[in-house]
């Protein structure tokens, strides 16, 4: 079985509008501190959809250490 390269989000690749959305509201969910418990609820959403739908529940997080 071959292996396939982990995906991640770069701004500079085509993406549509709803994985930007995604990307965004991710970004700035963690600078939240209002109502940290619905905002958790929300990160953990779209880390479940990234895991589903991209393959990759890291998707949103930080390009990994080991890949330039």
């Amino acid at each position: 079985m071959a292996v396939q390269p982990i995906k991640w989000f770069e701004e500079t690749d085509d993406h549509s509008d709803f994985v930007k959305a995604l990307a965004e509201v991710r970004r700035l969910g963690t600078r939240e501190g209002w109502c940290y418990h619905h905002v958790q609820a929300i990160l953990l959403s779209i880390d479940q959809y990234a895991e589903s739908a991209l393959g990759n529940r890291e998707y949103f997080w930080n390009k990994p250490h080991g890949i330039r």
